[in-house]
């Protein structure tokens, strides 16, 4: 049971790094049999992550155009797969500021140390980042003149092995002391024709930022803790506590983290409203789409509405009265590119449509997807109430942002 082999591909099939575990290397013709499944759909992100070749078990996921690509040959958890290369991207991302082709390519070395650090016989074996940064320095230029001009120590132990608890070290001194949370939901959801609305689900996040010295144990209170499903921890959780009391109880790592993932049920709240109206004559369409707000005391922006038209549109003519409209013939899309709705004029995007000769309606009405940015507010309800910081005596700082954008967000026509 465990990861045979590990593969990093780029976003054009080339095989950037691989490693094998218990002897046995994997042959790269996995990966040619990988990118056909992927041909099989229309976006990489629609492939399932578990899949089935002739002789391997295939887990995968993507990251910044990065292909994480975990084989098997024996039956084994795919969740345990899958985590593990959450946390190889996580990692990676870390050590390296970002995750692109030439960034792996320049620290090529340091790749595969983690590689080695965090896999052993096919089982995760060191995956925290603080441990990780005692074994393996993360790269810069100033360590690259450093280790060319003084001979490293290996009876030196790393600092985190003396730490309390693997995911902090000891000895953290900050000069100011703050503690900083994110509330980041995405709403997935679906308009019905009649303007009705199915119930969403929104899918958020619990990111923070610590620079706290010392060994701090942070306590955080929400205001409807009921709401939450399908909660996720960071390993700094006390789990028990958070049964007991839905208090959440932690000694934090040092820097960024994503504390905990939840889910809400049943949202059927949105900040927009969209009316599409299609009408066919003689060959011939006229289409008008209004948009407006449905909180005016909230901030939204980034807003995009992607407009797929139905295959029987030859050609179109459309134009906005505010913001800026792309139409790509070749797909047949149309892009209205809003960012902000004007306080002036109520947004609306219209146009005349050709349809094939022969054809007086079409059949298939593809559904809009709409892209927005709801600043300062989690549109679930979720807050949070309280935050304490227990065992240190120190002043700190702590304060509380909410961002809530659209998942998959569509309008069906």
């Amino acid at each position: 049971m465990g990861v045979q082999s590990l593969f990093l591909l780029s976003d054009t099939g080339e095989v950037l790094f691989e490693k094998h575990e218990r002897g046995r290397a994997t042959d790269r013709g996995v990966c040619s049999w990988y990118w056909t499944e992927v041909e099989k759909f229309n976006e990489q992100k629609e492939v399932p992550p578990l899949l089935v070749s002739p002789t391997y078990y295939i887990t995968h996921i993507v990251r910044d155009g990065i292909t994480f690509l975990a084989c098997t040959q024996e039956e084994t958890p795919p969740l345990l797969c899958l985590e593990f290369l959450y946390r190889v991207a996580s990692v990676l991302t870390e050590y390296l500021g970002k995750l692109d082709e030439d960034a792996l390519k320049d620290h090529f070395i340091t790749v595969y140390q983690l590689l080695d650090e965090m896999m052993d016989s096919g089982l995760p074996l060191t995956t925290e980042p603080n441990i990780l940064k005692g074994l393996i320095p993360p790269p810069s230029l100033v360590d690259l003149v450093v280790n060319a001009l003084v001979p490293s120590n290996p009876a030196s132990n790393p600092p985190s092995q003396g730490a309390a608890v693997p995911w902090r070290a000891s000895g953290v001194k900050h000069p100011s002391n703050e503690i900083y949370f994110d509330l980041v939901e995405e709403l997935d959801i679906a308009i019905n024709r009649d303007g009705s609305t199915s119930d969403g689900e929104i899918y958020g996040e619990v990111l923070a930022t610590s620079r706290l010295s010392g060994m701090p144990t942070v306590l955080v209170s929400f205001g409807e803790p009921a709401l939450f499903s399908d909660v996720r921890f960071h390993p700094c959780v006390k789990v028990k506590a958070w049964e007991a009391d839905r208090v959440l109880t932690f000694v934090p790592p040092d820097g960024a983290f994503k504390l905990m993932s939840y889910r809400v049920e049943g949202i059927r709240t949105s900040p927009l409203y969209v009316r599409p109206q299609f009408s066919y004559k003689d060959g011939a369409g006229r289409v008008t789409v209004l948009l407006g707000e449905k909180m005016p005391n909230k901030v939204v922006d980034s807003i995009t509405l992607v407009l797929p038209l139905p295959q029987a549109v030859t050609s179109a003519e459309l134009a906005a009265n505010c913001g800026s409209v792309h139409y790509d013939a070749a797909s047949k899309t149309c892009t209205w590119q809003l960012g902000k709705v004007p306080v002036d004029k109520a947004p609306c995007l219209s146009g005349r449509l050709t349809l094939e000769p022969g054809c007086d309606r079409p059949r298939d009405y593809p559904p809009m997807l709409l892209g927005w940015r709801l600043v300062g507010t989690a549109l679930s309800g979720v807050r949070i109430d309280a935050m304490n910081i227990m065992h240190e005596s120190y002043k700190s700082f702590k304060g509380v942002r909410a961002l809530t954008r659209a998942g998959s967000y569509e309008i069906r026509v």
